[in-house]
């Protein structure tokens, strides 16, 4: 509430494509303590181990980015190389070891995970947990949501 967000990652492969991280934690349970700005850090696609990131996505129309984005580049600029499944179809495929709370706030986009799609409106909620996905908007707006990413165990491994 005091100002506008200082840590905005506007994607260069990926023209359109905003992530606005607006708070952020490194550890559980979480500090209140003082009064500083809680991101540090530049964008990642990842919360610390055993953090939560707090982030607004702006996903432009497919017909303006998803042909010609570097896939590669996109996820490496957010440290997140290893996410990104190169044996899937789809470029934009990858995996987090995160639990996601996703709220969508304006427009309409799809999330592609393996076994399918489902379309998504404002007010829809998706809980992505860890699993393979991808995102795609079909239509001529934008879409925005809001996301809430926590640090999770990777689908698989035990604990």
């Amino acid at each position: 509430m005091d100002g506008y967000a200082n840590n905005v990652k506007e994607m260069e492969s990926m023209p359109g494509l905003a992530l606005t991280d607006l708070w952020e934690t490194t550890d559980a349970p979480a500090s209140n303590e003082g009064n500083a700005d809680a991101v540090t850090r530049p964008v990642h696609l990842e919360p610390p181990s055993k953090g939560t990131i707090l982030r607004i996505v702006e996903f432009p129309p497919d017909s303006q980015w998803r042909n010609s984005a570097d896939a590669t580049k996109a996820f490496e600029s957010i440290g997140a190389g290893h996410a990104k499944d190169s044996s899937n179809a789809d470029p934009m495929m990858h995996k987090t070891a995160t639990v996601d709370y996703l709220i969508i706030l304006k427009g309409e986009i799809y999330a592609i995970l393996e076994d399918g799609e489902t379309l998504l409106k404002p007010g829809d909620v998706m809980i992505q947990r860890g699993t393979n996905h991808s995102w795609s908007v079909r239509g001529t707006e934008p879409c925005v949501l809001a996301a809430v990413l926590v640090s999770s165990h990777p689908v698989g491994e035990t604990h």
